[in-house]
C-alpha cells in the first residue's frame, strides 16, 4: 500500500481551488464593451461590410418611392380633345365639366389613368384625393404596426421581408382593380405595407454603423428615395397604362425579396436587446473580419446599461451566454419624462415638416409642363439638399441644422406668399417654392437620423414609427392646404416651417453621443456627464 505525505495531499486539495480562482479572475479581466465602442475600437465604423450592407438595405427606399409616387401618374387627369362633328364641346375650356357626353375623349384612352377609366372629374374629382389620402392613412397605420414588430419578435430584417411580400401582392392586385372602391381598398393595403419599408430599412442600414459615421450614412438613405422617384418617371413613360404601371412598379419589390434580402444580416443591436448575445457576438466578429480587423476573444458584448452600472458590474454584465430578452413599447417611452418630451417634439416636428414637404411637392407637380419631366426635375432638385446637409451634419450637429433648414424653408415660403401671380413675380414665387422644398428636403432627411438617435434600441423603431405616423398625417393634410389657392398655401407652409424650427430648440443634441440600447442605459448615460459619451468598461 502506498502512503502519501500530508504536504502532498494538501497541495492536491488546493490545486482545484487555485485553478478555479485563476479562471474566475481571468473571466473578470475580460473587456466589456457596448456595440458603439466595439465598432470604434475593433470592428470598424464604416468599413466594407457596413458599406455593402448599407447600400443593399437602402435599395428598399426606391421601392417605397415606387409605391408612393406612382399615384402621380396613375391618378393624373390626362389631356382631352373635342371630337369632330360634335357640338357641346369647347377646346379652350379649362375642364370637361359641362360638356355633352360623347363630344370629347381622353387622349390615350380610358387605360391612361384611373381618372379616365372611372370618370373621376368634376363632382367626382374628390375621389382622387380620397384614394391618395387613404393610401397615406394606410402608411400611418403600417408605420406604427411594423415599427412595433421590428422592435419585438420579427426584428428589422423580418419586418422588412414581410412588407416586401405584402407590397408585391397588393401592388400587383391593384392593377386588377375591378372598380374604384376596390382600387381604394388595395391602395390602402399597399399604404399599410409601404409605411413600414422606409423605417425598417433605415434602422437596419444604420444600426451597424459606428457613431461618428452614422450621421452621414443616415443622411445618404434619401438619395435612394429620390433615385426611385426619378426611375419611376422613366417607368411611367414606358408604361402609359395605369394598370401596367402598377405591375411594373411592384415587380422590383419581388426582385428585392429574392435577390437582395437573403444577403442582408439582422441588426446586432436587435440581437443584443432580445437576449441573443451569441448571435450578436458572431455578427460583430464577422463585421470585424470583413473589415480586415480582429475582435479579440477576451472582449465581451454588453448592453450600455450594464457598462454604465459600475456599482453592480459583476452581476449585470452580459457574458457570452444568452440572456433574457429586453423589450419596450411606446408605453415605456411615455412613462419616462425624458423620452416623453422627445417623442412629443419629434411627432410635432415631423408633422409640420411633412405638410410643407408634400405641399410644396404638389405645387411643383401642378406646373403646366411635361409631367414626366416635372417629376424627374423635382427628384433631382432634392439631391443637393441631401449632400449639403450630410456635409454639415457632423460639423454643426443635428439640432442647429434642423433649426436652420426649417427656418430656411419657412422664410422662403413667407416671401413666396407675398408675391403676386403675375409677370415676373410668378417666377419669383416659383423660385421661392423650389428653395422652400430644397430646405425642407434636407430637414426631412435629417429628421430620420435625429429621431433614431433620440431613442434607445428597445423602442427605437416604435418611436420612429410614431414620428412616421405623424408625417403621414401631414401628408394627408397637405393636399387640402394646396387647394386653398393663391398665396394662402405659402402662408401655411411658412408658419409650419418657422414653428418647427422653434420646437427643435427644445430637442437635445445627439452629435457624438452613443446609440443607447435600453431605457435605463439612456437615463443613466444622459443624467451622468461622465458616462454620457462613454459605454466602455474593463474590470
Amino acid at each position: 500500500m502506498t502512503s502519501c505525505e500530508p504536504g502532498d495531499r494538501s497541495s492536491d486539495l488546493r490545486a482545484p481551488l487555485i485553478s478555479a480562482a485563476k479562471k474566475f479572475a481571468a473571466e473578470n479581466e475580460k473587456e466589456k464593451l457596448c456595440i458603439d465602442d466595439m465598432l470604434q475600437k475593433y470592428c470598424g465604423e464604416f468599413g466594407p461590410w457596413q458599406v455593402w450592407h448599407f447600400v443593399l438595405t437602402s435599395l428598399a427606399w426606391a421601392l417605397e418611392a415606387f409605391h408612393t409616387m406612382v399615384m402621380i401618374f396613375a391618378d393624373r387627369e390626362p389631356s382631352w380633345r373635342c371630337l369632330d362633328g360634335y357640338s357641346g364641346c369647347d377646346s379652350n375650356a379649362p375642364s370637361v365639366c359641362g360638356f355633352t357626353p360623347g363630344s370629347w375623349e381622353w387622349l390615350g384612352g380610358p387605360v391612361s389613368s384611373t381618372v379616365a377609366e372611372w370618370g373621376l372629374v368634376c363632382e367626382e374629382k374628390y375621389k382622387v384625393g380620397l384614394a391618395q389620402a387613404l393610401f397615406f392613412g394606410g402608411c400611418m397605420i403600417g408605420a406604427g404596426v411594423f415599427g412595433h414588430f421590428s422592435d419585438s419578435f420579427l426584428g428589422r430584417k423580418g419586418s422588412l421581408t414581410a412588407v416586401c411580400v405584402l407590397n408585391t401582392i397588393f401592388g400587383c392586385l391593384t392593377a386588377f382593380s375591378p372598380n374604384y372602391w376596390g382600387y381604394v381598398v388595395l391602395r390602402f393595403l399597399t399604404g399599410f405595407s409601404t409605411g413600414g419599408v422606409g423605417l425598417c430599412a433605415f434602422v437596419l442600414a444604420t444600426e451597424p454603423v459606428g457613431p461618428t459615421k452614422r450621421g452621414a450614412a443616415g443622411m445618404s438613405t434619401f438619395y435612394f428615395f429620390s433615385t426611385g422617384i426619378a426611375l419611376l418617371a422613366g417607368i411611367a413613360y414606358i408604361y402609359p397604362s395605369w394598370r401596367e404601371l402598377y405591375i411594373a412598379s411592384s415587380i422590383p419589390s419581388f426582385l428585392f425579396l429574392v435577390a437582395v434580402l437573403p444577403f442582408l444580416s439582422e441588426s446586432p443591436r436587435w440581437y443584443l436587446v432580445r437576449g441573443k448575445v451569441n448571435e450578436a457576438t458572431k455578427l460583430m466578429r464577422a463585421i470585424a473580419k470583413s473589415n480586415g480587423n480582429h475582435l479579440p476573444s477576451g472582449v465581451v458584448l454588453t448592453l450600455d446599461e450594464d457598462t454604465n452600472d459600475t456599482d453592480h458590474h459583476h452581476e449585470t454584465c452580459l457574458s457570452s451566454n444568452d440572456k433574457e430578452a429586453i423589450s419596450g413599447s411606446l408605453i415605456d417611452v411615455i412613462k419616462s419624462p425624458m423620452t416623453r418630451i422627445r417623442l412629443f417634439l419629434a411627432v410635432a416636428i415631423n408633422f409640420l415638416c411633412s405638410v410643407v414637404y408634400y405641399g410644396l411637392s404638389l405645387n411643383v407637380v401642378n406646373l403646366d409642363t411635361n409631367l414626366y419631366l416635372n417629376v424627374l426635375l423635382n427628384a433631382v432638385a432634392e439631391m443637393p439638399a441631401y449632400a449639403i446637409t450630410a456635409i454639415l451634419l457632423d460639423k454643426y450637429g443635428r439640432k442647429p441644422l434642423a433649426i436652420g433648414t426649417l427656418w430656411f424653408s419657412g422664410i422662403f415660403c413667407l416671401v413666396g406668399s407675398l408675391m403676386k401671380s403675375i409677370g415676373i413675380w410668378k417666377v419669383v414665387r416659383m423660385v421661392c417654392g423650389i428653395l422652400g422644398i430644397f430646405g425642407m428636403a434636407g430637414t426631412y432627411n435629417l429628421l430620420f437620423i435625429y429621431t433614431t438617435e433620440l431613442f434607445p434600441t428597445v423602442v427605437r423603431n416604435a418611436a420612429l414609427g410614431c414620428a412616421t405616423q405623424a408625417a403621414q398625417m401631414g401628408a394627408i393634410l397637405a393636399p387640402f392646404v394646396v387647394v386653398l389657392g393663391g398665396g394662402l398655401p405659402f402662408v401655411v407652409f411658412a408658419a409650419c416651417g418657422i414653428a418647427g424650427g422653434v420646437l427643435a430648440f427644445y430637442l437635445p443634441e445627439t452629435l457624438n453621443k452613443p446609440l443607447y440600447d435600453t431605457m435605463a442605459g439612456m437615463e443613466d448615460g444622459e443624467s451622468t456627464p461622465s458616462t454620457a459619451t462613454v459605454c466602455t468598461s474593463t474590470v
